[in-house]
């Protein structure tokens, strides 16, 4: 009952992808898109957005990297896949799933749903250009504002040769809003021959358990729920060995917190991306299922701050006082 780290933009970075991995129980997971635009790009493009790809395109826990690709030209998307794969990407994705607006009013992401010749011709034209050996995926929405065309975007993909599909059970429209239609995955599965995952609004253990019952498959994704709880993977996968796990604490989240802002300090100390990514993280540790009250203190005591040694110091006291 395998587990994979879904891809979100801006968020799961290869830092946090390492943290999330070391974790335990996740099985692979997808590097930010790539966005292709018309040219060629660069193998250094590449490596930045897959820093993964020094060591055999897996994470430092050993767990497996995915490239992802986002655009709209069948051409170009054809083209910067075979660079992929040469630079060594075992996995090919493609991205229709984004519902970003920056990405959509360029037709691409989410966008795409509204028109399934296109999907079948961007993903035919990148499965044809891909080494045999070099398996091509893709991720979709259930639609742009409704599910009339699901099944015909899936029908698409299908055809055109992907070996897996996930479907994050909302639309463009509903963008992360709950609920998750779990039940149209059992749809899709029903009229494609691909592996179809199951992805959206998996918190705990108990939305893990029912979404594989509502949508009829065993392959779960999880993004959110990952980064709010870095070691749900880990207990589910304990849960189906019947092992014994303590759940991560307080304390064990304030120093995967301290962990990930020393990598981006020691990797820029000079810039604001630090206190930027430490409240983005924080803004969903307060959702609920994660740690609302001590996230937001420790929002709080960081929400002015602009610099990254004063966050470290922040973390570092916080820490100390949490045993």
């Amino acid at each position: 009952m395998p587990i994979a780290l879904a891809p979100m933009e801006g968020l799961v970075d290869a830092p946090l992808r390492d943290l999330i991995t070391r974790m335990g129980g996740v099985d692979w997971c997808v590097t930010e898109f790539l966005r292709v635009t018309g040219s060629l790009l660069p193998a250094a493009a590449f490596r930045r957005i897959a820093p993964e790809h020094a060591h055999g395109w897996r994470t430092p826990a050993g767990t497996p990297v995915r490239l992802q690709l986002l655009g709209s030209d069948p051409a170009s998307l054809a083209d910067n896949a075979a660079r992929g794969a040469e630079l060594g990407a075992p996995v090919l994705d493609l991205n229709f799933g984004c519902p970003a607006p920056t990405v959509n009013k360029h037709g691409g992401g989410a966008a795409l749903l509204d028109n399934p010749g296109q999907l079948y011709r961007i993903a035919s034209a990148v499965r044809a250009a891909l080494p045999a050996g070099v398996p091509l995926t893709a991720k979709m929405r259930l639609g742009l504002r409704d599910t009339e065309l699901t099944l015909d975007c899936a029908r698409a993909l299908d055809s055109a040769g992907i070996s897996e599909l996930v479907v994050h059970a909302r639309t463009k429209v509903e963008g992360y809003r709950p609920p998750a239609h779990w039940q149209w995955v059992a749809q899709v599965k029903e009229v494609v021959a691909a592996r179809v995952w199951a992805n959206g609004e998996v918190w705990n253990l108990q939305d893990w358990q029912d979404i594989r019952r509502e949508s009829g498959v065993d392959d779960i994704m999880i993004g959110r729920g990952l980064v709010v709880r870095p070691d749900l993977a880990y207990r589910i996968a304990a849960t189906n060995s019947g092992a014994e796990v303590v759940p991560l604490d307080w304390h064990g989240m304030l120093e995967l917190l301290e962990e990930m802002a020393r990598h981006m300090h020691d990797a820029a100390p000079q810039g604001n991306y630090l206190p930027f990514r430490l409240k983005q993280w924080l803004k969903l540790l307060m959702l609920p299922g994660g740690w609302p009250c001590e996230a937001g203190e420790l929002f709080q005591q960081i929400r002015g701050l602009t610099r990254a040694s004063d966050c470290l110091e922040v973390l570092s006291r916080t820490r100390e006082a949490v045993q």
